[in-house]
């Protein structure tokens, strides 16, 4: 059994939104993600989705594309980007597949893991941080503790967190998200959002205060899923 992510998947499946105006890397991106999955994934292994999952704007037009995701190998864990705006009630979602798990202010577990997270926002930073970045921000700080103190309280210690915006600011600058995590020992974070050579290097690589950080945004990722070890 296995733990895979790939994030940021963008699919269209109810209309016509080709990616590859983002780049000839993006051309037939689906069927590179389908193949790669059915490569790598088992029936009993997991796979992490951390957001951006539809373009479609409402729950009955994003039908296909969950459609699509529930028809691949695996148990797969979903958390909400900031384009899906056909994300509505999270007990609605949960009814849908048996294979799909959506995760807000609450956590599922596969093996000995809980998987928590949330969303997430922008951090502070130097550039561009508003008092309504700040109430988002601060909301979502609160959302992913209450994920993780669920899971705790729980009797989990071993937690991959997910994420669809990096945890830090582009400087990769401590934020309450860091430290939250930290807080909970947190063994993996997984999160997308970031796209093009230019701003990958805008989120934490590797281990970073105890904890393995993970960029898995398809284009990142080159379109292959990730294992996540250890």
């Amino acid at each position: 059994m296995a733990i895979y992510a790939i994030g940021d998947l963008h699919l269209s499946g109810h209309s016509d939104k080709p990616m590859d105006i983002f780049g000839a890397q993006w051309n037939d991106h689906a069927n590179k993600i389908r193949d790669s999955w059915l490569k790598k994934v088992n029936n009993d292994d997991a796979v992490l989705i951390p957001g951006d999952i539809s373009w479609a704007m409402t729950l009955e037009e994003a039908m296909i594309d969950l459609e699509w995701i529930a028809d691949l190998p695996g148990k797969k864990y979903l958390i909400r980007g900031n384009h899906d705006y056909w994300w509505g009630s999270i007990t609605k979602l949960n009814s849908l597949f048996d294979s799909m798990s959506f995760i807000q202010n609450n956590f599922f577990t596969y093996r000995e893991y809980a998987i928590c997270g949330t969303r997430g926002w922008n951090c502070p930073n130097h550039y561009k941080f508003t008092n309504h970045d700040e109430k988002i921000y601060l909301r979502e700080v609160s959302r992913l503790e209450m994920s993780l103190n669920t899971a705790k309280r729980s009797g989990y210690d071993n937690i991959i967190v997910m994420l669809h915006y990096p945890p830090t600011n582009d400087k990769l600058e401590p934020s309450l998200f860091t430290e939250v995590l930290e807080k909970y020992n947190v063994r993996h974070v997984i999160y997308g959002h970031l796209h093009g050579e230019t701003s990958y290097g805008a989120g934490l690589k590797g281990i970073y205060n105890g904890i393995n950080y993970y960029l898995t945004s398809c284009d990142y990722a080159r379109f292959e899923m990730i294992e996540i070890k250890g």
